[in-house]
């Protein structure tokens, strides 16, 4: 006789309590790794932008000269090319949740110390250790959403690249008006930031204790399905790989060149620091509504040229208003370039999918990052040179122009429907 419990003769009321447990955990589990990954993308950039409005007075306070200011706008660029290559042989050890935990761990000590150690070697030294800690999670958020979100990858993507803007654009805003609240001490106004990568660790500390977390409770693995892990050979055969790092570089030289320069363009064409910093998280805020928008859209179409191309164009106009109107149209340029600045989430979505694996997705972008960062480093120097030789923003502006070319017609051919499983095969 069968009781309410049993399937064919078998008592299963163990199992389904065990089904239960098993489902309560896997959501604690989805939570916390959303928490971890929307407050890991809120600390990416404000190493970054955080600078940009007090750039003046980090120079005159460390006596540092506009080419040296160039290169300490490099730094991001150079720091994720060089330590993001590393993250994917870090992961397969020690799994990609306890990488980003040491990598947000890294950028919390890094932005606490910076601002105290009183010159500019040790400046670019504890930025280098915070970058060092966004450039593994750089490369490894496309990893952990396509590991244990296979089945909402443009959704998820949408999510941290969002927060990642929400991020950049609350520490551009608000780091002259905190500041300026505490006492207008730049070197306090920059170590707040500190504080904000410490809570990022927190949603990652039960997976450093316990290991890695499983796939999420809506992934189904199967073999050779989507999540199902196997090395790609050689992606830098790929030609995909490629026009992918290429426009990473590209469109990374042009976003750092604007969180690096811009409040300064704004400042020079005679607009306070405030207005200037808030000009330049007007240009960020673009970003968040955007950066959920344009994955998700970009995940649903086979071809994500046409995206790449309507971003380019609109920073063609945000430039061209740069150099003719600064004043009299900030606040639209700065609405505009915030538009081209969401090459980096759509970006981020081709980097999910133009692979086919978790392994493959890792392999990709380790390799786009540190490529693409790798030839972004001269593009800030070169715009701090050309703006120290110049004496004005005419240069620099055409030749920032001049970059869109290039990084729409690579995003063009890295945007069409393939893997480069399937490219690496045929060849």
């Amino acid at each position: 006789m069968r009781g309410p419990g049993d399937r064919d003769g078998i008592d299963t009321s163990t199992n389904l309590s065990e089904d239960r447990v098993t489902g309560r955990s896997g959501r604690w589990r989805d939570q916390l790794l959303v928490a971890g990954l929307v407050l890991t993308a809120c600390n990416l950039r404000p190493a970054v932008t955080s600078l940009g409005p007090l750039l003046e007075e980090v120079r005159h306070g460390l006596h540092m000269g506009a080419a040296v200011a160039g290169v300490l706008t490099s730094v991001p660029a150079l720091c994720f090319s060089v330590f993001g290559v590393a993250a994917p042989r870090l992961a397969r050890r020690l799994g990609p949740a306890r990488v980003v935990a040491l990598g947000m761990a890294a950028v919390a000590l890094g932005l606490l110390v910076r601002p105290w150690v009183g010159s500019v070697p040790g400046f670019l030294t504890a930025s280098a250790l915070a970058l060092m800690g966004i450039a593994l999670s750089n490369v490894l958020m496309p990893v952990v959403v396509k590991r244990y979100f296979p089945d909402r990858v443009g959704a998820m993507t949408g999510l941290y690249s969002m927060a990642l803007s929400l991020g950049t654009a609350v520490a551009a805003g608000v780091t002259v008006p905190v500041t300026s609240a505490l006492g207008g001490d730049w070197r306090l106004g920059l170590a707040v930031w500190g504080a904000l990568a410490v809570v990022a660790v927190l949603p990652w500390l039960p997976f450093v204790r316990k290991g890695e977390p499983a796939t999420s409770s809506g992934a189904v693995r199967s073999a050779g399905g989507p999540t199902a892990d196997h090395p790609v050979p050689r992606v830098s055969r790929s030609r995909t790989a490629w026009a992918l790092a290429v426009f990473m570089g590209l469109q990374s030289t042009g976003a750092y060149i604007t969180m690096g320069w811009l409040p300064q363009i704004y400042r020079d064409a005679g607009l306070p620091a405030g207005t200037a910093g808030l000009l330049l998280a007007v240009t960020m805020a673009v970003g968040v509504p955007l950066a959920f928008a344009i994955p998700r859209m970009a995940a649903r179409r086979p071809h994500q040229g046409p995206v790449v191309l309507v971003l380019g164009v609109a920073g063609l106009v945000g430039y061209a208003g740069l150099y003719f109107a600064p004043v009299g149209g900030a606040w639209a340029w700065a609405l505009i370039l915030g538009v081209a600045n969401c090459t980096f989430p759509l970006a981020l979505t081709m980097v999910s999918l133009r692979a086919r694996t978790s392994t493959g997705v890792a392999q990709l972008s380790a390799f786009a990052q540190s490529v693409g960062y790798l030839l972004a480093i001269p593009g800030p120097i070169l715009i701090g040179t050309l703006y120290a030789h110049s004496g004005g923003w005419g240069l620099p502006i055409a030749v920032m122009s001049a970059l869109l070319v290039p990084q729409m017609a690579v995003g063009y051919a890295a945007g069409r429907d393939r893997v480069v499983e399937d490219e690496l095969a045929h060849r």
